[in-house]
């Protein structure tokens, strides 16, 4: 059941350990999955609000975010590295998500509504519109799946800055954090960010619906049964003219081979 914890108001003004608990740690790598590799910086806005919560100073917030770089798989394999002073803890944290992904964010989450003064079912109201007349386990499961489902999004779409992988269009009520594979069908990928892909409505429904794909270089894939369409005019203005065109790849969360092979063997090529 969903825990009701008095809010916590942190004394910015104390004197700090400068050990980083684990709710503080926790906190930091919240915030690193929602912004950019290239914007941590302790003029960063986002920083600056995190470190008033938890009482450090944005300058060891973002020296924190830079030692958690240092064991980001996804930044590791495009050979950027962090800070080389990272500790144990930085390095267990990305174990953590590794092994519990969904454990883990909403805990995250859940700790960051506590340090705002906020409980999680009021900071995230809007995003849930069906928990009225829900209890126990049910609402229990309502409320994780979609605060996980929101900061998938926030993840995805910081990893693209906030644009379609297909055409960059940047208007973020048209944009979408699409799974590659199946949120419903693949527990264990959920909220992996290599399992997701930022693209705008009509490109997501295309992709879901296994009428577009990408292949291993990244590149726009038509089903047959789109091309099916290809007498139409908005089939060469929205998909004929994009094929094989490489997608704009994103700064972490590289689209996972195995997960796009996945999603093209279900496409009729």
């Amino acid at each position: 059941m969903l825990l009701l914890i008095e809010p916590k108001r942190p004394n910015s003004t104390r004197m700090r350990n400068p050990n980083w608990s684990e709710e503080e740690l926790i906190l930091a790598f919240n915030l690193y999955c929602k912004i950019p590799f290239g914007k941590i910086s302790k003029s960063n806005p986002q920083i600056i609000q995190l470190s008033g919560l938890i009482g450090r100073t944005p300058s060891a917030l973002g020296l924190k975010l830079s030692n958690l770089a240092s064991f980001d798989p996804s930044l590791k394999a495009r050979g950027i590295k962090g800070m080389k002073n990272a500790g144990k803890n930085d390095r267990l944290i990305f174990e953590k998500f590794q092994n519990d992904r969904e454990g883990l964010i909403f805990h995250s989450e859940r700790i960051l509504a506590e340090y705002e003064g906020l409980s999680l079912e009021k900071k995230y109201e809007k995003e849930l519109p069906e928990m009225s007349g829900l209890v126990g386990e049910t609402k229990e499961r309502y409320v994780k799946t979609r605060v996980n489902q929101n900061f998938f999004r926030q993840m995805i779409l910081t990893n693209y800055h906030s644009k379609c992988a297909v055409t960059g269009i940047d208007l973020p009520q048209l944009l979408i954090a699409s799974h590659i594979l199946p949120w419903a069908e693949n527990k264990a990928e959920r909220l992996n960010p290599e399992n997701g892909i930022c693209l705008s409505a009509l490109y997501d429904k295309a992709f879901d619906q296994h009428l577009i794909s990408f292949d291993e270089d990244y590149r726009m894939i038509l089903s047959k049964n789109l091309k099916e369409y290809c007498t139409k005019d908005y089939y060469q203005n929205h998909f004929g003219k994009l094929e094989g065109r490489e997608i704009f790849l994103p700064d972490r969360g590289l689209p996972n081979d195995l997960f796009l092979k996945a999603h093209n063997s279900k496409c009729y090529l």
